[in-house]
């Protein structure tokens, strides 16, 4: 089914939005709850239930709050992120929220390397079979990951607390980075915990990114439905600000 906002001005139609087509549109975000995955030393998502029940009145009333770190869940790393200076959470403009969607599989190497890190040939392959990747698009690597979530062990390698030594889950590699940061795109996302992989140390891809005042998207869900180019992607985080970054609900629209 398509929609159209139209509004009638001086007795003709004029119209407000662009057609869409709603059965192309893709969610792309985990819900939030105590089951979410954080960093290992993270504090987590809490949700408070203050209000749900029927009032004296005999209507229903529910209210609540909840608190969260910045990143953890499907979140949105913002500049500042890893790099001093750059842009914080509520100075990016929305223009820069939405781009063309570069899906790059790497999910049969990451298969049989949990500690993959897509490389330079990654893209190259990807480039061969699809063409250049535009400037401001916004690249997303497909591990495969999003078939443990939420099960921590296997999707962060450890399910201990605080254990920030023995994680294993792919990213990208530095080579990687520089070129994207080359092409001139907007966003690099994954569906792992993390753009760099699980042992890293130095964190090197989110160093290079960020410091090209390149934002991040990490634990993205069901990108496996997203064609490798054509896609819309639409990056909404919670505007908090001079936020390093926070929770994003994150979709697509299908070509």
């Amino acid at each position: 089914m398509r929609w159209i906002v139209c509004a009638a001005v001086c007795g003709a139609t004029a119209c407000l939005g662009q057609a869409i087509d709603k059965t192309k549109l893709v969610d792309l975000t985990y819900s939030f709850n105590e089951k979410t995955i954080y960093w290992p030393n993270a504090k987590g998502f809490q949700h408070r239930k203050d209000t749900w029940k029927i009032t004296p009145a005999g209507y229903w009333y529910a209210a609540g709050g909840f608190s969260t770190d910045e990143h953890g869940g499907t979140h949105f790393d913002s500049p500042i992120h890893f790099a001093q200076g750059k842009t914080t959470l509520e100075k990016i403009p929305v223009q820069r929220l939405v781009g063309v969607a570069v899906v790059i599989d790497i999910g049969a190497s990451a298969a049989k390397d949990r500690d993959y890190r897509a490389g330079t040939r990654d893209i190259a392959n990807w480039e061969r079979a699809n063409g250049a990747i535009p400037a401001g698009s916004i690249v997303v690597f497909r591990a495969g990951w999003g078939k443990y979530w939420p099960d921590r062990k296997q999707y962060m390698g450890s399910d201990a607390p605080g254990d920030v030594e023995h994680l294993h889950f792919p990213g990208l590699s530095k080579e990687a980075a520089e070129l994207l940061v080359k092409r001139g795109v907007s966003g690099v996302g994954i569906d792992t915990a993390s753009l760099d992989y699980g042992p890293s140390k130095d964190f090197i891809v989110h160093q290079i990114l960020n410091k090209a005042d390149i934002f991040g998207l990490e634990n993205i869900a069901n990108i496996e439905r997203l064609p490798a180019r054509g896609a819309t992607l639409i990056a909404l985080p919670m505007k908090i600000e001079e936020g390093t970054g926070g929770p994003a609900r994150i979709i697509a629209i299908l070509p």
